[in-house]
């Protein structure tokens, strides 16, 4: 747990010396939230029945999935760079737990995914959405948001790990960032093609989506909840041990 506090605070000085990534981070959610509203919002609210005001808060959920999915992609980049930059044999002639590493990259990235978060929701309120959640809602909203980017900050540490380069790394994450689109993050997936529709339906992201959204505005959520956290929990499992593989091999040469 020492080990692992201090490669956590190792990153943490990274965010603070590099808030260029953060701020990147947070600027591209922003720009497709303003882009998708006052753009597209009028003829695509007017399908939903309420105009602006109802695609704001149809989009915003989708807006913050993909926030995080663009999030963990800064994950991957570090990743890799610690892997092919010698900082892992330095390590390795440290008395310390390997494991460490991978667990301070996970916890600083859950912190600058938290802090753009935080900023998109705030836009989002500025121009116009409208949450009707509760207490309880809210608290399961900041729970399930946890769970998904635990669940794909794990994923870019393993991709991070199988990259041979940092270039490599920085282009494997980028479907995590179209997976929103080609769900119903923003429109509705009974506009879709039959094709494209079924693959929205059953892809992790739309359950992950639906449950945020009835979250948010209280319209309830059937049994996505279940299904969004069952996609947490195997991607959770899969990636660590992908990661915890990969990061043995490569430590060992």
């Amino acid at each position: 747990m020492t080990d692992s506090w201090i490669m956590f605070r190792r990153q943490l000085i990274h965010l603070k010396r590099y808030p260029s990534l953060t701020i990147m981070l947070i600027g591209l959610p922003v720009i497709f939230l303003l882009l998708f509203v006052y753009v597209f919002g009028g003829a695509v609210g007017a399908g939903l029945g309420g105009g602006r005001h109802a695609y704001v808060n149809y989009l915003t959920p989708g807006i913050l999935l993909f926030t995080v999915a663009g999030a963990v992609a800064g994950t991957a980049i570090s990743v890799a760079m610690d892997m092919t930059e010698g900082i892992v044999d330095r390590f390795r002639s440290m008395a310390i737990t390997r494991s460490s590493l991978l667990t301070g990259h996970v916890l600083g990235s859950l912190v600058q995914n938290f802090l753009a978060i935080a900023a998109v929701l705030a836009v989002a309120l500025l121009i116009g959405f409208r949450p009707n959640a509760g207490p309880l809602e809210w608290l399961a909203l900041l729970g399930l948001l946890t769970a998904v980017a635990f669940a794909l900050t794990w994923l870019a540490v393993a991709l991070g790990i199988a990259a041979d380069s940092v270039e490599t790394a920085s282009n494997t994450p980028m479907f995590l960032s179209l997976l929103p689109f080609l769900g119903s993050g923003f429109v509705p997936t009974d506009t879709m093609p039959s094709a494209l529709r079924a693959f929205a339906e059953n892809q992790p992201f739309t359950p992950i989506i639906e449950t945020i959204r009835g979250l948010l505005l209280g319209t309830g959520i059937g049994h996505s909840g279940y299904i969004a956290l069952a996609w947490c929990a195997g991607i959770s499992l899969v990636s660590y041990l992908w990661a915890r593989r990969g990061f043995k091999r490569r430590a060992a040469r």
